[in-house]
């Protein structure tokens, strides 16, 4: 069979097989083997674009530093000094050859840690942070844990070779999406280069960042490399186009730049990212106990989310609010929930609060009053014609 008809088989077959579902994405990069383990999600949804073997427990290699990091980041200032413990230095694999008794801020360290990978880095902050490698490890395990990452476990800070130390391409993807919501780690993780002054080594440290994504890709602004025999070659990067971030993981990758690169392609070309509600331009009126004055609701946020084309006309939203309140209401007070689907799956609910307050004068209140007096009276009439209706019926009859 000609190769011609070969090539028009297979791509008929992909296309067959893209449209019941079988590839989440509609082309397949035949060129990047897969990894043992994959990901791509958008980082503020949290939604998973794609995944292959994303389950599988795998070593991770450097890319652990990631969790360093935002710890690190969200715990301590970064402008602090650190003075460099002798039993931090001389850390097998890669480092910046930090020397015991030089001082460092944590920014510096930060940086020599996610641009260099520097283990020396990792475990110089985790006993800044926590005292000691082990005890910062426990903090790695409750903070992945609180974020989602229920098939991890950290025994160190830089991920070398350990078999209680591991993690799930889902699992390092949800780590790395909320690391990438923290602003000082982007600002790190996508800096090219990087100049740590001199800490009493005697000299000044010039970093270039070892993650080639940043100079590879279009849109790339993170995140981490790693590598050991036992992990192969992993990558977390991420990129942003046309408002929409993005972060795939490949753990044990046999091309990992060639991978993530066709990954992301994929992502961008099939997804993109949407408003589905905009708060400016809904409102949700509310009665209340004075009929003339009702409170008005709004949601203070609009809300974004990776879509297929197709998807967009599948997206709804619920209110739900009470059917009367009672005054006063005040500005920013909740009165309701509104909730986002898509089909049938819930994506986002926020609060409807009152744009304004809204509050009963002496008119509203002498209002209410003749209003009540009007419906005792209106029930009392009823009651006494009642009465009086009951009295002529038992009443004897007269000629």
């Amino acid at each position: 069979m000609p190769a011609a008809v070969n090539k028009r088989i297979l791509a008929a077959l992909l296309a067959a097989a893209c449209f019941a579902g079988a590839f989440p994405f509609y082309r397949v990069e035949a060129q990047a083997p897969r990894s043992a383990g994959e990901i791509v999600l958008e980082v503020n949804s949290g939604r998973v674009l794609y995944e292959s073997d994303a389950d599988r427990v795998l070593p991770m290699a450097s890319t652990t530093k990631i969790l360093t990091a935002l710890i690190v980041i969200e715990d301590r200032p970064l402008d602090v000094p650190v003075t460099v413990p002798a039993h931090c230095t001389g850390v097998e694999g890669s480092s910046i050859y930090l020397v015991a008794g030089e001082k460092l801020t944590v920014r510096d360290l930060l940086y020599g840690l996610m641009l260099r990978s520097g283990n020396d880095c990792a475990e110089t902050l985790a006993c800044f942070h926590s005292g000691s490698v082990e005890k910062f490890a426990d903090c790695m395990n409750r903070r992945a844990r609180a974020l989602g990452a229920r098939n991890s476990h950290f025994v160190n800070p830089h991920g070398l070779p350990d078999k209680g130390h591991y993690t799930t391409a889902r699992d390092l993807g949800c780590i790395a999406c909320a690391a990438m919501r923290n602003a000082v780690f982007r600002e790190i993780v996508s800096a090219r280069s990087a100049v740590i002054p001199d800490g009493g080594c005697g000299y000044v440290r010039r970093l270039v960042n070892k993650n080639k994504m940043l100079t590879a890709y279009d849109g790339a602004n993170g995140v981490k490399t790693g590598y050991t025999k036992e992990a192969g070659r992993c990558l977390v990067s991420s990129a942003e186009r046309d408002g929409m971030q993005l972060v795939s993981v490949v753990l044990d990758s046999p091309d990992m730049y060639g991978r993530s690169r066709a990954l992301l392609d994929d992502a961008f070309a099939a997804f993109s990212y949407r408003k589905i509600f905009d708060a400016a331009e809904h409102r949700y009126p509310v009665p209340t106990d004075v009929p003339q004055k009702p409170c008005v609701g709004a949601c203070l946020h609009d809300a974004w989310y990776p879509l297929r084309e197709e998807e967009e006309a599948l997206v709804y939203t619920e209110a739900e609010l009470p059917p009367r309140r009672m005054l006063p209401v005040q500005e920013g007070e909740e009165l309701g929930i509104l909730r986002i689907y898509l089909k049938n799956r819930l994506l986002f609910s926020q609060k409807i609060v009152s744009i304004e307050c809204v509050k009963k004068n002496w008119a509203d209140i002498l209002g209410q009053i003749a209003r009540d007096f009007v419906r005792r009276e209106d029930t009392c009439a009823s009651i006494n014609f009642l009465r009086s209706a009951a009295w002529r019926a038992a009443a004897p009859q007269t000629g």
